[in-house]
């Protein structure tokens, strides 16, 4: 609907009111344009549609991938969406990610908590419902903007660059883009999974990511010690968490199914099986077992039939068995393509290292079986990407027969290779990992599940070491101040960005003439007008 439109549909619900006089129509019509989403639920099915279209131009062409980066405060997500706006005119295919790492260690009541779902299951959807609050006050601030200039076109009676913003106004593109959601290993068994999901669901979530780890054994993904689950108890989750989508009106819902079973060597249960070579039966054949007879099986052993031949599993201290030792890729194929056949939509496969080759590997395995099988990945910061990627480019150059011999395997890291053809051709490789990746792998979405964390910690390190040394005043005035006046970051404006000008509006809007307004003459912000 058009502005003009607008205007004309508040005037039919204000006009003719006994006492309604003094109401605006036309800011009506701009207070609706402002808060467009009513609701979480109007987010998650407008965010879930863009989503579906978006898989479906990757089916299209592997070069219509997506990214994201994770968010720890809505502050950090508005401000991302902002730069976005402003460098590339467009938020398509750029989504905010969720992590439930982030939210463990920053926002939890108990202080900050390693990776292990100890932290409030509340404070997910809290963190959502945070996260579009100031997604949803950067549209308003933006059309904040363009109502003021309006008025001032107007004002001059310019009529054709009245005509042009409102054009600006028809064509505006919200600052509300997708987010793809942590709910861990669902906090609890399949119910406590629904009931978590409705939440983050109705705070405004279109995509939840589960993964198939023990709910009460969680681990980072890049930690050791992960705990997977039988197929079963993860399939059950899944279809929690579409039953919780359907019954919110969602249909569209996302649901990322994550495997760590490349990381994962451990099992607290034996798998139920009905018969050979169902999903508990191929799950449980990738336990390491001991062919063993009658006459071995021990006091509170467990033990498995397999064949004709009878089986024990290692078990160890902690009650939990072992699998086979390189059985994770197999394992994390069979994962993702039984999760694809049960309700998931992409997945997402925890590696230790970032390499398109490996998880090429297991998509094409998946793709024989899901030809349109996609991941969502994580270009997570545990990874030493520098070092990583120094290690393919010398191993390929010693593969091809290239004299390596200037180089030390071990310590590629050092800041002498910095301008080595070695370390260019890997900062070639890292510049393009995601274009290639979501080419030859499969893959998607892209995301840094902790960009802002580390960002926030060397800006912060930056400004500390300046402000508190020699520098004084000047560490925060050159370094900050005078770079965001030049670089045109909005927040130099911070009464403006913190809703300022927008209860400006609204006051003049309640109080008329008698508005008592912040942005006046002295209002030391103006300093930043030039």
């Amino acid at each position: 609907m058009s502005y003009q439109s607008q205007v004309q549909a508040a005037a039919a619900a204000v006009n003719g009111k006994p006492g309604w006089e003094s109401i605006n129509a036309e800011s009506v019509a701009r207070m609706r344009l402002q808060n467009r989403f009513q609701s979480g639920l109007d987010i998650a099915r407008y965010t879930a549609a863009i989503m579906r279209r978006d898989m479906a131009a990757y089916d299209a062409d592997p070069a219509s991938y997506t990214q994201s980066l994770g968010c720890w405060h809505g502050f950090i997500g508005q401000q991302k969406l902002i730069s976005i706006k402003k460098h590339f005119g467009t938020t398509d295919k750029r989504y905010l990610y969720l992590s439930g790492w982030m939210i463990a260690a920053l926002r939890s009541e108990f202080g900050p908590l390693p990776d292990q779902s100890m932290h409030e299951k509340t404070s997910v959807p809290a963190l959502i419902e945070e996260l579009y609050t100031f997604l949803r006050q950067a549209d308003a601030r933006e059309l904040g903007g363009l109502f003021r200039d309006l008025d001032a076109a107007r004002d001059a009676g310019d009529a054709v660059k009245a005509k042009a913003i409102e054009n600006q106004i028809d064509n505006f593109q919200t600052h509300v883009v997708p987010i793809i959601a942590d709910i861990d290993a669902g906090f609890g068994n399949a119910e406590a999974t629904y009931l978590l999901a409705k939440k983050m669901i109705e705070a405004g979530a279109c995509a939840l990511q589960i993964e198939n780890q023990v709910s009460d054994e969680k681990q980072c993904g890049h930690q050791d010690g992960k705990v997977t689950v039988p197929h079963e108890d993860f399939v059950a989750k899944i279809r929690a968490i579409r039953y919780a989508f359907l019954e919110l009106g969602v249909e569209d819902g996302i649901i990322v199914a994550r495997t760590d079973s490349l990381g994962a060597g451990l099992t607290k249960q034996i798998a139920f099986s009905r018969e050979p070579g169902d999903i508990g039966d191929q799950y449980n054949s990738f336990l390491d077992c001991e062919e063993i007879d009658v006459g071995q099986v021990g006091n509170g052993d467990v033990v498995i039939s397999r064949n004709g031949k009878l089986l024990r599993p290692k078990r160890l201290a902690s009650n939990l068995f072992q699998f086979r030792a390189g059985s994770g890729e197999d394992r994390c194929v069979l994962d993702c393509i039984n999760s694809l056949q049960n309700g998931a939509d992409l997945l997402w496969i925890e590696t230790e290292k970032p390499h398109i080759g490996q998880i090429a590997g297991m998509v094409n395995r998946i793709r024989d079986v899901i030809p349109n099988a996609k991941l969502v990945y994580n270009n997570s910061p545990s990874f030493n990407w520098t070092l990583n990627f120094r290690q393919q480019v010398y191993d390929a150059m010693a593969q091809a027969g290239k004299d390596v011999s200037a180089y030390d395997r071990a310590r590629l890291m050092s800041v002498d290779y910095d301008s080595s053809e070695l370390a260019v051709e890997a900062d070639e490789r890292i510049r393009t990992f995601q274009r290639d990746a979501a080419a030859q792998a499969g893959i998607f979405h892209h995301l840094i599940t902790l960009p802002t964390y580390h960002t926030a910690a060397l800006s912060t390190d930056n400004l500390a070491k300046e402000y508190f040394g020699d520098a004084g005043m000047l560490g925060y005035v050159k370094n900050v101040q005078r770079a965001e006046i030049r670089q045109g970051i909005a927040c130099v404006k911070h009464q403006n960005m913190s809703g300022s000008d927008i209860g400006d509006d609204h006051k003049e809007y309640f109080a008329g003439e008698a508005a008592l307004k912040a942005g006046g003459a002295h209002n030391t912000m103006n300093q930043f007008a030039a």
